[in-house]
């Protein structure tokens, strides 16, 4: 764990730091805690931020909230109140990592398809038989099948259901 004297100091640090989880007072010098979230938001850091308060009131919890702060904090707390806090902020972040890691895959291999195997998709997840897609493309049902092939090889897909959760994940599904 490291400790800096400013949020000034801290940023400065940043593009040489791995960061885990963030704990900031509302109160410091220079900038307060909420600047600093404000500013982690702005230049894209994806760590979790913890703020804590001595001076807190609902609003100001909500503001911190609304800007993403994974949990607020009065002063005085109990070191295991603390601890599990980033424990769970740690859990979370680790959670939304991987999903982004996983939506950012799924786009590369959905960037690989055809624009073809892009329209048989589209009618995949829409629930469509391949006798339907194939009428509403206008193309053989078996050219249909030929097309769900390439796309399952090229999406790592093992079945209909992983081509749906795909869908999900990226955002297809809806916009039908």
């Amino acid at each position: 764990m490291k400790s800096f004297a400013s949020a000034n100091a801290f940023l400065d640090s940043l593009p040489d730091a791995s960061l885990s989880c963030v704990i900031t007072d509302v109160r410091m010098p220079e900038m307060s805690g909420i600047d600093l979230l404000r500013r982690l938001k702005e230049i894209k850091i994806a760590a979790p931020v913890i703020v804590i308060t001595g001076h807190g009131d609902v609003a100001l919890a909500v503001e911190a909230m609304k800007i993403g702060a994974v949990d607020f904090l009065e002063k005085p707390f109990d070191d295991e109140v603390l601890l599990a806090s980033v424990e769970a902020a740690l859990r979370q972040h680790g959670g939304q990592a991987k999903r982004e890691s996983e939506r950012a895959e799924i786009e590369t291999r959905l960037a690989a398809l055809s624009p073809r195997e892009r329209d048989v998709l589209g009618g995949l997840v829409a629930g469509r038989a391949n006798k339907q897609i194939a009428f509403d493309l206008g193309i053989s049902p078996r050219t249909v099948e030929i097309y769900r092939a390439n796309l399952m090889n090229k999406m790592q897909a093992g079945s209909l259901s992983d081509l749906v959760r795909m869908a999900l994940i990226v955002g297809m599904l809806g916009s039908e």
